[in-house]
């Protein structure tokens, strides 16, 4: 009899339903100005967890990740911005246990200048949104996916400035 009950508990748990998995795309970018004779970057940030980030969004519909990229920073930094090349794309998962959803996403990140906009014109998305001289940026970040773009950027603004 335990042998059965055994059986049946196996069978029970091998029929376990998955979680439905979806795969959401996004794009940002790294804005960087040169100031005081060093480069800056822009963070935005959450005060409540403190939370510091690159600007990227999701895609409005019929939107190439280009223009998503340049839509999203102009909304989330109130700078107007431009696209220099792209840097790379990260992904990661995450989870939504209450509706079974595991989410795998894609962040595509290009390198930007400033052409224009005040930072004190960002959306209502985040608390605040300001320069940063990168070392310090790189440790402010909270997340290490977007330091490594930082990062990248970084090694693209050099190759740039050494005309490689």
């Amino acid at each position: 009899m335990a042998r059965d009950n055994h059986h049946k508990n196996r069978q029970s748990f091998g029929k376990r339903k998955r979680p439905r998995i979806e795969e959401p795309v996004s794009a940002g970018g790294v804005v960087y100005r040169k100031g005081d004779g060093e480069i800056q970057t822009v963070l935005c940030g959450r005060d409540n967890p403190v939370r510091w980030s690159l600007a990227k969004g999701t895609p409005d519909p019929g939107e190439t990740m280009e223009q998503t990229a340049l839509r999203e920073v102009r909304e989330e930094t109130g700078l107007e911005v431009e696209i220099e090349e792209p840097i790379q794309s990260i992904d990661y998962w995450f989870a939504d246990r209450e509706s079974d959803v595991r989410y795998h996403k894609t962040v595509h990140f290009y390198l930007m200048n400033t052409v224009g906009g005040d930072t004190n014109l960002h959306d209502p998305e985040f608390d605040v949104v300001q320069w940063f001289a990168c070392d310090e940026a790189l440790q402010t970040l909270a997340y290490t996916n977007e330091a490594d773009v930082l990062r990248k950027a970084l090694e693209l603004i050099s190759q740039r400035e050494r005309g490689v």
